[in-house]
Protein backbone atom coordinates (compact mmCIF):
# COMPACT_ATOMS: atom_id res chain seq x y z
CA UNK A 1 0.00 0.00 0.00
CA UNK A 2 1.57 3.23 -1.06
CA UNK A 3 1.10 6.61 0.86
CA UNK A 4 1.29 10.32 -0.51
CA UNK A 5 4.14 12.49 1.41
CA UNK A 6 4.06 16.11 2.04
CA UNK A 7 5.07 17.00 -1.09
CA UNK A 8 3.17 14.44 -3.07
CA UNK A 9 5.33 12.27 -3.39
CA UNK A 10 4.37 8.69 -3.71
CA UNK A 11 5.54 6.43 -0.98
CA UNK A 12 5.71 3.07 -0.01
CA UNK A 13 6.30 2.12 3.99
CA UNK A 14 7.39 -1.28 5.23
CA UNK A 15 4.32 -3.53 6.33
CA UNK A 16 6.69 -5.03 9.16
CA UNK A 17 8.53 -1.68 10.41
CA UNK A 18 7.96 0.92 8.40
CA UNK A 19 11.06 1.90 6.64
CA UNK A 20 10.82 2.72 2.85
CA UNK A 21 10.35 0.12 0.17
CA UNK A 22 12.23 0.09 -3.22
CA UNK A 23 12.18 -1.49 -6.75
CA UNK A 24 15.02 -4.18 -6.65
CA UNK A 25 16.15 -4.01 -10.29
CA UNK A 26 15.38 -7.28 -11.85
CA UNK A 27 12.87 -8.56 -9.50
CA UNK A 28 8.99 -8.20 -8.86
CA UNK A 29 9.66 -7.36 -5.65
CA UNK A 30 9.36 -4.24 -3.48
CA UNK A 31 12.63 -4.41 -0.58
CA UNK A 32 12.76 -2.68 2.89
CA UNK A 33 16.03 -1.14 3.07
CA UNK A 34 16.19 -1.30 6.53
CA UNK A 35 14.82 -5.09 7.69
CA UNK A 36 15.03 -6.62 4.15
CA UNK A 37 10.57 -7.40 4.03
CA UNK A 38 10.13 -7.77 0.29
CA UNK A 39 6.98 -7.13 -0.97
CA UNK A 40 5.53 -8.37 -4.47
CA UNK A 41 4.51 -5.65 -6.78
CA UNK A 42 0.99 -6.46 -7.82
CA UNK A 43 0.30 -7.64 -11.49
CA UNK A 44 -1.89 -4.79 -13.22
CA UNK A 45 -4.95 -5.33 -14.78
CA UNK A 46 -4.60 -2.29 -17.20
CA UNK A 47 -3.46 -3.36 -20.62
CA UNK A 48 -0.85 -2.02 -22.63
CA UNK A 49 -2.71 -0.52 -25.61
CA UNK A 50 -2.04 1.87 -28.58
CA UNK A 51 -3.70 5.26 -28.67
CA UNK A 52 -5.40 6.97 -31.82
CA UNK A 53 -2.88 9.85 -32.26
CA UNK A 54 -5.41 11.88 -33.68
CA UNK A 55 -8.22 11.25 -31.73
CA UNK A 56 -5.83 11.65 -28.96
CA UNK A 57 -4.82 15.32 -29.53
CA UNK A 58 -8.42 16.62 -29.54
CA UNK A 59 -9.44 14.72 -26.26
CA UNK A 60 -5.76 15.20 -24.98
CA UNK A 61 -6.95 17.25 -21.73
CA UNK A 62 -10.36 15.15 -20.78
CA UNK A 63 -7.79 11.56 -20.79
CA UNK A 64 -4.62 13.21 -19.56
CA UNK A 65 -4.24 13.23 -15.55
CA UNK A 66 -2.89 15.83 -13.03
CA UNK A 67 0.46 14.46 -11.80
CA UNK A 68 0.67 13.30 -7.75
CA UNK A 69 4.45 13.11 -7.90
CA UNK A 70 6.63 15.73 -6.39
CA UNK A 71 8.37 16.66 -9.51
CA UNK A 72 10.92 19.66 -8.88
CA UNK A 73 13.52 21.67 -11.60
CA UNK A 74 16.93 22.59 -11.58
CA UNK A 75 17.54 26.61 -12.03
CA UNK A 76 21.20 25.49 -13.77
CA UNK A 77 20.28 23.27 -16.46
CA UNK A 78 16.18 23.31 -16.09
CA UNK A 79 16.04 19.60 -16.33
CA UNK A 80 12.42 18.47 -14.08
CA UNK A 81 12.31 14.86 -12.42
CA UNK A 82 10.83 13.45 -9.63
CA UNK A 83 12.26 14.19 -6.39
CA UNK A 84 13.30 11.81 -3.94
CA UNK A 85 10.97 10.53 -1.44
CA UNK A 86 9.33 13.67 0.29
CA UNK A 87 12.50 16.39 0.41
CA UNK A 88 12.17 19.51 -0.38
CA UNK A 89 15.95 19.89 -0.84
CA UNK A 90 17.31 17.99 -3.91
CA UNK A 91 20.50 17.03 -6.34
CA UNK A 92 20.33 17.00 -10.13
CA UNK A 93 21.26 14.35 -11.71
CA UNK A 94 21.85 15.89 -14.20
CA UNK A 95 24.34 18.89 -13.59
CA UNK A 96 24.67 17.89 -9.97
CA UNK A 97 23.38 21.22 -9.03
CA UNK A 98 21.48 22.03 -5.97
CA UNK A 99 19.20 25.23 -7.05
CA UNK A 100 15.90 22.78 -6.99
CA UNK A 101 12.50 24.78 -7.17
CA UNK A 102 9.52 22.52 -6.67
CA UNK A 103 7.18 22.53 -10.07
CA UNK A 104 3.58 23.02 -9.79
CA UNK A 105 1.29 19.46 -10.57
CA UNK A 106 -0.29 20.13 -14.20
CA UNK A 107 -2.51 17.67 -16.52
CA UNK A 108 -0.15 16.00 -18.85
CA UNK A 109 -0.12 12.34 -20.75
CA UNK A 110 0.56 9.86 -18.22
CA UNK A 111 2.96 7.05 -19.46
CA UNK A 112 1.00 3.66 -19.86
CA UNK A 113 3.98 1.28 -19.76
CA UNK A 114 7.34 0.96 -19.03
CA UNK A 115 10.21 -1.26 -18.87
CA UNK A 116 11.49 -1.97 -15.05
CA UNK A 117 15.34 -1.99 -14.35
CA UNK A 118 16.84 -5.11 -14.91
CA UNK A 119 20.17 -3.78 -14.15
CA UNK A 120 21.13 -3.03 -10.79
CA UNK A 121 24.39 -0.22 -10.10
CA UNK A 122 26.91 -2.97 -10.03
CA UNK A 123 26.38 -4.51 -13.06
CA UNK A 124 25.86 -0.93 -15.04
CA UNK A 125 29.25 -0.35 -13.89
CA UNK A 126 30.94 -3.18 -15.05
CA UNK A 127 29.11 -2.90 -18.10
CA UNK A 128 30.74 0.51 -18.73
CA UNK A 129 33.94 -0.79 -18.02
CA UNK A 130 33.38 -3.39 -20.54
CA UNK A 131 32.80 -0.67 -22.68
CA UNK A 132 35.87 1.63 -22.05
CA UNK A 133 38.34 -1.34 -22.01
CA UNK A 134 36.63 -1.54 -25.69
CA UNK A 135 38.04 2.14 -26.86
CA UNK A 136 41.14 0.98 -27.66
CA UNK A 137 41.99 4.51 -28.57
CA UNK A 138 41.54 6.12 -24.89
CA UNK A 139 43.89 5.86 -22.52
CA UNK A 140 45.45 3.65 -21.01
CA UNK A 141 44.09 4.92 -17.48
CA UNK A 142 40.70 5.93 -18.37
CA UNK A 143 38.99 2.94 -16.62
CA UNK A 144 40.69 4.12 -13.25
CA UNK A 145 39.80 7.32 -13.92
CA UNK A 146 36.23 6.51 -14.67
CA UNK A 147 35.83 4.54 -11.66
CA UNK A 148 36.83 6.89 -9.09
CA UNK A 149 35.37 10.18 -10.54
CA UNK A 150 32.03 8.66 -12.36
CA UNK A 151 28.68 8.15 -10.75
CA UNK A 152 25.50 6.85 -11.63
CA UNK A 153 22.33 7.50 -11.57
CA UNK A 154 18.93 5.45 -11.87
CA UNK A 155 16.61 7.55 -14.16
CA UNK A 156 13.09 6.81 -16.07
CA UNK A 157 13.33 8.53 -19.35
CA UNK A 158 10.12 9.02 -21.16
CA UNK A 159 9.62 8.25 -24.85
CA UNK A 160 6.85 7.81 -27.44
CA UNK A 161 6.55 5.49 -29.75
CA UNK A 162 4.39 5.90 -32.91
CA UNK A 163 2.47 3.34 -35.18
CA UNK A 164 1.11 4.05 -38.74
CA UNK A 165 0.90 2.95 -42.13
CA UNK A 166 2.32 5.23 -44.90
CA UNK A 167 1.11 5.72 -48.90
CA UNK A 168 3.48 7.21 -50.75
CA UNK A 169 3.15 8.86 -54.35
CA UNK A 170 6.38 9.57 -56.21
CA UNK A 171 8.20 10.59 -59.33
CA UNK A 172 11.80 10.31 -60.45
CA UNK A 173 13.98 8.53 -63.37
CA UNK A 174 15.40 5.54 -63.42
CA UNK A 175 18.74 4.55 -64.64
CA UNK A 176 19.90 1.75 -66.43
CA UNK A 177 23.59 1.03 -67.36
CA UNK A 178 24.83 0.31 -70.79
CA UNK A 179 28.00 -0.21 -71.87
CA UNK A 180 29.93 0.38 -75.08
CA UNK A 181 33.50 -0.14 -76.97
CA UNK A 182 35.81 2.96 -77.31
CA UNK A 183 39.18 3.02 -79.51
CA UNK A 184 41.48 4.69 -78.62
CA UNK A 185 45.57 5.52 -79.54
CA UNK A 186 47.90 5.21 -76.48
CA UNK A 187 50.75 6.87 -75.81
CA UNK A 188 53.21 4.82 -77.74
CA UNK A 189 50.89 4.75 -80.78
CA UNK A 190 49.18 1.78 -80.22
CA UNK A 191 45.42 0.96 -81.26
CA UNK A 192 43.44 0.35 -77.69
CA UNK A 193 40.13 -0.31 -76.41
CA UNK A 194 38.18 0.38 -73.37
CA UNK A 195 34.53 -0.10 -72.07
CA UNK A 196 32.84 2.58 -70.91
CA UNK A 197 29.64 2.61 -69.13
CA UNK A 198 26.64 5.48 -69.90
CA UNK A 199 24.02 5.13 -68.14
CA UNK A 200 20.17 5.93 -70.17
CA UNK A 201 17.63 7.17 -68.11
CA UNK A 202 13.58 6.83 -67.79
CA UNK A 203 10.59 8.78 -66.25
CA UNK A 204 9.36 6.58 -63.05
CA UNK A 205 6.09 7.11 -60.97
CA UNK A 206 4.25 4.86 -58.82
CA UNK A 207 2.31 4.85 -55.64
CA UNK A 208 4.37 2.61 -52.25
CA UNK A 209 3.53 1.31 -49.14
CA UNK A 210 4.92 0.90 -45.54
CA UNK A 211 4.23 -0.59 -41.97
CA UNK A 212 6.22 1.13 -39.44
CA UNK A 213 6.01 -0.14 -35.51
CA UNK A 214 7.08 1.34 -32.75
CA UNK A 215 9.03 4.05 -34.22
CA UNK A 216 11.23 5.57 -30.83
CA UNK A 217 11.26 9.31 -30.21
CA UNK A 218 12.56 10.48 -26.89
CA UNK A 219 10.54 12.76 -25.44
CA UNK A 220 13.02 14.95 -23.22
CA UNK A 221 16.24 17.09 -24.04
CA UNK A 222 17.66 16.65 -20.53
CA UNK A 223 19.47 13.69 -20.84
CA UNK A 224 22.39 13.48 -23.84
CA UNK A 225 20.24 13.10 -27.09
CA UNK A 226 22.57 11.46 -29.22
CA UNK A 227 23.29 8.44 -26.50
CA UNK A 228 19.47 8.78 -25.98
CA UNK A 229 18.51 7.99 -29.46
CA UNK A 230 21.77 5.24 -30.07
CA UNK A 231 20.47 3.40 -27.35
CA UNK A 232 18.53 0.64 -29.59
CA UNK A 233 18.52 -2.94 -27.88
CA UNK A 234 15.19 -2.21 -26.38
CA UNK A 235 12.76 -5.17 -25.78
CA UNK A 236 9.44 -3.13 -26.04
CA UNK A 237 7.44 -6.53 -25.88
CA UNK A 238 8.23 -7.03 -22.58
CA UNK A 239 6.44 -3.57 -21.38
CA UNK A 240 4.66 -3.91 -18.52
CA UNK A 241 1.77 -1.64 -17.34
CA UNK A 242 2.70 1.62 -15.77
CA UNK A 243 2.63 1.11 -11.38
CA UNK A 244 4.11 3.69 -9.21
CA UNK A 245 5.99 0.94 -7.60
CA UNK A 246 8.78 0.25 -10.35
CA UNK A 247 9.88 4.19 -9.65
CA UNK A 248 10.42 3.41 -5.87
CA UNK A 249 14.09 4.31 -5.35
CA UNK A 250 14.32 5.68 -8.85
CA UNK A 251 13.83 9.28 -10.52
CA UNK A 252 11.59 9.64 -13.74
CA UNK A 253 11.42 12.65 -15.87
CA UNK A 254 9.08 14.33 -17.02
CA UNK A 255 8.49 14.77 -21.00
CA UNK A 256 9.25 17.71 -22.47
CA UNK A 257 8.37 17.10 -26.50
CA UNK A 258 4.90 16.97 -27.41
CA UNK A 259 3.15 14.39 -28.96
CA UNK A 260 2.52 15.95 -32.22
CA UNK A 261 6.45 17.47 -32.43
CA UNK A 262 6.68 13.52 -31.37
CA UNK A 263 5.58 12.33 -34.48
CA UNK A 264 7.98 14.73 -36.93
CA UNK A 265 10.71 13.63 -35.21
CA UNK A 266 9.22 10.00 -36.37
CA UNK A 267 8.78 11.18 -39.61
CA UNK A 268 12.30 11.48 -39.64
CA UNK A 269 13.14 8.18 -38.73
CA UNK A 270 10.63 6.90 -41.39
CA UNK A 271 12.26 8.78 -44.10
CA UNK A 272 14.95 6.94 -45.30
CA UNK A 273 13.06 3.71 -45.15
CA UNK A 274 10.17 5.24 -47.58
CA UNK A 275 12.61 6.67 -49.83
CA UNK A 276 14.68 2.66 -49.91
CA UNK A 277 11.23 1.38 -50.71
CA UNK A 278 10.55 3.88 -53.80
CA UNK A 279 14.20 3.53 -54.93
CA UNK A 280 13.44 -0.63 -55.24
CA UNK A 281 10.36 0.56 -56.77
CA UNK A 282 11.73 2.41 -59.49
CA UNK A 283 14.15 -0.50 -60.19
CA UNK A 284 17.47 0.04 -62.50
CA UNK A 285 21.00 0.32 -61.91
CA UNK A 286 20.48 3.88 -60.10
CA UNK A 287 17.49 6.04 -58.80
CA UNK A 288 16.34 9.69 -58.49
CA UNK A 289 13.38 10.91 -56.73
CA UNK A 290 12.34 14.19 -57.92
CA UNK A 291 8.94 14.20 -55.48
CA UNK A 292 7.50 12.22 -53.05
CA UNK A 293 4.27 12.99 -51.02
CA UNK A 294 3.48 11.04 -48.06
CA UNK A 295 0.18 10.10 -46.19
CA UNK A 296 -0.17 8.49 -42.72
CA UNK A 297 -2.91 6.69 -41.67
CA UNK A 298 -4.15 4.86 -38.83
CA UNK A 299 -1.40 6.72 -36.46
CA UNK A 300 -1.00 4.96 -32.82
CA UNK A 301 1.21 6.25 -30.14
CA UNK A 302 2.26 4.88 -26.58
CA UNK A 303 3.82 6.95 -23.98
CA UNK A 304 6.70 5.02 -22.27
CA UNK A 305 8.78 5.04 -19.69
CA UNK A 306 12.63 3.21 -20.35
CA UNK A 307 15.14 2.63 -17.57
CA UNK A 308 19.03 4.21 -17.72
CA UNK A 309 21.62 4.21 -15.28
CA UNK A 310 23.16 7.90 -16.08
CA UNK A 311 26.42 8.75 -15.50
CA UNK A 312 29.52 11.34 -15.87
CA UNK A 313 32.92 10.54 -15.52
CA UNK A 314 36.11 12.99 -15.58
CA UNK A 315 39.18 12.96 -17.14
CA UNK A 316 41.30 15.88 -17.63
CA UNK A 317 39.21 18.49 -16.17
CA UNK A 318 36.58 17.34 -18.98
CA UNK A 319 33.60 15.77 -18.02
CA UNK A 320 32.41 12.87 -20.62
CA UNK A 321 28.68 11.58 -20.41
CA UNK A 322 27.34 8.29 -20.89
CA UNK A 323 23.76 6.12 -20.68
CA UNK A 324 23.56 2.40 -19.52
CA UNK A 325 20.87 0.53 -21.18
CA UNK A 326 19.20 -0.59 -17.84
CA UNK A 327 17.55 -3.74 -19.09
CA UNK A 328 20.75 -4.71 -21.40
CA UNK A 329 23.78 -3.26 -20.16
CA UNK A 330 24.26 -1.51 -23.86
CA UNK A 331 26.54 1.71 -23.32
CA UNK A 332 26.33 4.52 -25.43
CA UNK A 333 28.57 7.36 -23.98
CA UNK A 334 31.95 9.77 -24.63
CA UNK A 335 35.37 9.11 -24.53
CA UNK A 336 38.76 10.66 -24.78
CA UNK A 337 41.00 9.76 -27.43
CA UNK A 338 45.13 9.27 -26.28
CA UNK A 339 46.94 11.94 -28.35
CA UNK A 340 49.65 9.21 -28.39
CA UNK A 341 47.64 5.98 -29.62
CA UNK A 342 46.53 8.41 -32.61
CA UNK A 343 50.47 9.54 -33.00
CA UNK A 344 51.25 6.10 -33.22
CA UNK A 345 48.59 4.90 -35.34
CA UNK A 346 49.51 7.87 -37.85
CA UNK A 347 53.24 7.11 -38.16
CA UNK A 348 52.27 3.26 -38.49
CA UNK A 349 49.94 4.19 -41.24
CA UNK A 350 52.56 6.61 -42.89
CA UNK A 351 55.36 3.89 -42.75
CA UNK A 352 52.98 1.22 -44.56
CA UNK A 353 52.45 3.48 -47.20
CA UNK A 354 55.69 4.15 -47.47
CA UNK A 355 56.44 0.85 -47.94
CA UNK A 356 54.24 -0.08 -50.17
CA UNK A 357 55.25 2.52 -52.38
CA UNK A 358 59.00 1.78 -52.20
CA UNK A 359 58.46 -1.86 -53.37
CA UNK A 360 56.36 -0.96 -55.87
CA UNK A 361 58.92 1.61 -57.26
CA UNK A 362 61.43 -0.66 -56.98
CA UNK A 363 59.02 -3.18 -58.85
CA UNK A 364 58.62 -1.07 -61.96
CA UNK A 365 62.47 0.31 -62.07
CA UNK A 366 63.33 -3.90 -62.36
CA UNK A 367 61.25 -4.42 -65.00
Amino acid sequence: MSVAAAEGAKRFPCAQCGALLIYVPGTAVLTCTYCGFENPIPVSAEEIEELDFHKYLEIARDDATAEHTQTVKCNACAAEFTASGDVTADVCPFCGSTAIISVPAEVRIRPRSLLPFHLNKLLAMTALEKWLASQWLSPNDLKRHARETGGLQGIYVPYWTYDTNTTTAYSGMRGEHHYRTVYYTDDEGNQQSRQERYTLWFPASGVVFNQFDDVLVVATDVVPQKHAEGLKSWDLPSLVAYQDEFLSGFRAVRYKKPLDVGFEDAKGQMAPVIDSTIRYDIGGDEQQVHTARTQYDNITFKHILLPVWLGAYRYRDKVYNFLVNARTGEVRGDAPLSFWKILLLTLLAIALVGGFLYFYSQNQSGR
